[in-house]
């Protein structure tokens, strides 16, 4: 396997609210960013994550390209889902062997329309769309079937909420209070709070990462599974597909220092503290979403690539020897990726 690294990261501040700026103004200062910490004007390839169900428009990631730049011709590729899964298209990519870099993208806009309703028309149209429910509702019948408590939840997020408090490019959240219900048995402030942003991640291969950085986040591993979207044809409670996912990246050969995990819902995180292997005593070592996670941000389409950049992030600044980065995708946790990356 040719090694590949990720050598440089840059975020957006993220916004609860629409500030006017379209999708390439929104792009073209992390671009810009990882261009100058990479020192690299061009990449062997260039792929892209976002979603038309949330610009209201077919094909949208083609206007987006103009953040990039129509010279000198690029090599393009672009992926429907969050752009963690663009990243592991590039790192693909690099694998043939014939370009060394890549630049790698993700962002949208959940504040031009109802994220609830816009996740449900993404739905399988034939028997999970028609039932009407929306996201929220589905990872509420995960809650229950996982039977977490309160007590539990609460404290992942005010956790989270304060580490992203102490994160600029997160939202700025109190801490979780109030007992009405988002969708029983959870709270509003259990489901991540939507925010328009963006994501930008450099991969080189070989020599180039060593010489564009001085240390490199070398990824040792990266997978992705996918469980059924029939939700009554899996173990709610459970994970198998981020758990098969981490045993193929290699997740558990060894400690983990930071693991950054996408989790949209605060019960998610002990369902995937348990499938990556970061539960009890020999991962007490590991430090869970410092960045805050998406429960202090999440925006859409970019928030798997960021769990992704943060976790690299420590590695290149030294603050962490071997990191995790994960990203889902889907109802109850679907579809999982995970990249295990290392100094």
């Amino acid at each position: 396997m040719r090694e590949v690294a990720v050598v440089a990261f840059a975020q957006t501040r993220h916004s609860a609210v629409d500030e006017g700026l379209s999708e390439p103004e929104l792009i073209l200062p992390v671009i810009e960013e990882v261009r100058r910490a990479s020192g690299l004007r061009t990449f062997g390839f260039t792929c892209s994550g976002s979603c038309d169900y949330l610009a209201g428009a077919p094909f949208s990631f083609v206007s987006a390209l103009d953040a990039v730049g129509a010279w000198p011709p690029i090599s393009e590729s672009h992926v429907e889902m969050d752009a963690a899964w663009a990243l592991y298209e590039a790192w693909v990519r690099l694998q043939h062997g014939d370009v060394d870099s890549a630049l790698v993208y993700g962002f949208g806009k959940p504040s031009q329309g109802d994220l609830r309703q816009i996740m449900t028309l993404q739905l399988d149209p034939y028997y999970l769309a028609p039932l009407g429910l929306d996201h929220v509702s589905y990872a509420a019948l995960q809650a229950s079937a996982r039977g977490a408590d309160r007590a539990e939840l609460d404290e992942i997020v005010r956790r989270s909420r304060a580490a992203g408090r102490a994160n600029p490019y997160a939202l700025d959240l109190p801490d979780p209070e109030g007992d009405a219900f988002a969708v029983a048995p959870l709270r509003p402030y259990d489901v991540a709070p939507p925010a328009d942003g963006a994501a930008a991640v450099v991969l080189a291969a070989g020599d180039l990462a060593r010489s564009v950085c001085e240390r490199p986040a070398w990824i040792r591993g990266i997978a992705h599974c996918m469980d059924s979207h029939y939700l009554g044809m899996r173990d709610l409670a459970r994970s198998a597909s981020a758990a098969e996912a981490a045993r193929a990246a290699g997740a558990g050969k060894a400690q983990v220092d930071v693991a950054e995990l996408h989790v949209r819902f605060s019960h998610e995180e002990p369902i995937l503290r348990e499938a990556l292997g970061l539960d009890g005593a020999s991962a007490a070592a590991t430090e869970i979403n410092p960045s805050g996670g998406p429960l202090a941000a999440d925006p859409v389409m970019a928030t798997g690539l960021i769990r992704i950049g943060e976790a690299a992030r420590r590695i290149i600044d030294g603050a962490a020897g071997r990191a995790l980065g994960h990203a889902a995708s889907g109802p109850c946790l679907q579809h999982n990726l995970v990249t295990v990356m290392e100094g």
